[in-house]
């Protein structure tokens, strides 16, 4: 039987979801009982900043920047952007790797903030051939996940640069505002995970993954924070940030280009996110983009459920992203249809490390490391 949360809108297409006796899910549970009252962006918080700050400030005397930032041309990353060099002082290089699917929105919006900003630009494109087989091959997989191989070119690349460049500190746009919910697992597999990456590429890949960036979650969660003392920072978690707020601050001070959806930056993510996963598994993301919203107060329920009730994309640009998609992957529409016409398949059906994941959530949590939402 069908169910929806009457406190946010995530329903049952979300298959481990749980309902409490008021028809409220565990995701705004676990918010307002684990997140909410350990997520602080009052002058405590910001005076550990400040610490923090000074400690990347100091770590980067004598150097050209004292950070790198990731930067994808979205909301997120854009506005982090701004804050870290007007606010914070900082002088991060901007750090973008091209897996080949940008948006023009995406490349006006990173270059304009890139030359208003006076910063540097650092672009990783990733070779084209073994993106695209790596791409094809989670098509034929039939798994939910296929943007796996843009989003582990982007972490590797981003972790190897910081680590041959004796980087201490990456700045990343991630944040509990607009966040504070997490894709379930079944929908957005981890994709850090190179066990599963590497066994979907064997049983399907065309070539060897020679020029293909991989890094693994030991590699990243272990090595480089505990040995090579390269620390991931989210300054969005420890300032008020609200979504629009920071569109219309980029909009009348860069220009900057607004997208239609979250993480739509990407051309690949677009078609993902707003066609294959909810037309072929009934997963449509904007439920737990809206959500988040919703439980930061920045979007009423009803305004989310409106929302929902239109399609993610517009019937002109799906037949156009398709062929489009179908294209750049060197295959025919026809042969594109056939992957969302097959059989569906779920991370389970691959080899992984889910129980390495679950062990260092778990362990992380514990240990008050982290407080994101379930996953």
């Amino acid at each position: 039987m069908y169910q929806l949360c009457t406190n946010c809108v995530m329903d049952n297409t979300d298959t481990q979801i749980i309902f409490d006796n008021k028809g409220v899910c565990d995701h705004c549970n676990t918010f307002y009982k684990k997140i909410l009252p350990n997520w602080h962006t009052d002058e405590f918080c910001n005076n550990e900043l400040n610490i923090l700050i000074n400690k990347i400030k100091q770590a980067g005397k004598g150097k050209d920047h004292d950070c790198i930032l990731g930067m994808s041309g979205g909301i997120d990353s854009s506005y982090l952007l701004y804050i870290a060099k007007v606010i914070f002082g900082l002088r991060p290089l901007v750090f973008h790797v091209d897996a080949g699917w940008n948006s023009q929105e995406a490349v006006n919006n990173i270059e304009k903030l890139v030359d208003n900003l006076g910063l540097d630009l650092f672009t990783e494109v990733i070779d084209w051939e073994a993106m695209k087989d790596l791409q094809l091959a989670f098509f034929k997989s039939g798994v939910p996940h296929i943007d796996t191989p843009q989003d582990h070119a982007f972490f590797a690349t981003m972790y190897k640069f910081a680590e041959q460049h004796k980087v201490k500190y990456i700045l990343t746009g991630a944040n509990l505002s607009t966040e504070c919910i997490r894709n379930p697992i079944e929908w957005m597999y981890y994709q850090s995970d190179a066990i599963q990456l590497r066994d979907i590429h064997r049983q399907f890949g065309q070539h060897p993954l020679t020029n293909y960036p991989v890094t693994s979650i030991l590699h990243h969660k272990i090595y480089l924070p505990y040995i090579k003392g390269i620390q991931v920072v989210r300054p969005l978690n420890s300032i008020p940030y609200v979504k629009q707020d920071a569109i219309k601050l980029l909009v009348e001070k860069f220009a900057w280009q607004p997208y239609p959806q979250k993480h739509f930056e990407s051309r690949f993510t677009r078609f993902y996110e707003g066609y294959w996963l909810p037309k072929k598994f009934g997963y449509d993301t904007r439920r737990v983009q809206f959500s988040s919203l919703i439980l930061t107060g920045q979007m009423t329920r009803e305004e989310a459920l409106a929302k929902l009730a239109d399609p993610p994309y517009d019937v002109s640009t799906v037949h156009q992203d398709f062929e489009y998609v179908a294209t750049k992957l060197g295959i025919s529409v026809n042969e594109l249809q056939g992957y969302m016409d097959a059989p569906n398949k779920s991370y389970k059906d691959y080899k992984s490390q889910e129980n390495v994941y679950a062990l260092g959530s778990w362990v992380m949590k514990i240990l008050g490391m982290e407080i994101g939402g379930k996953r």
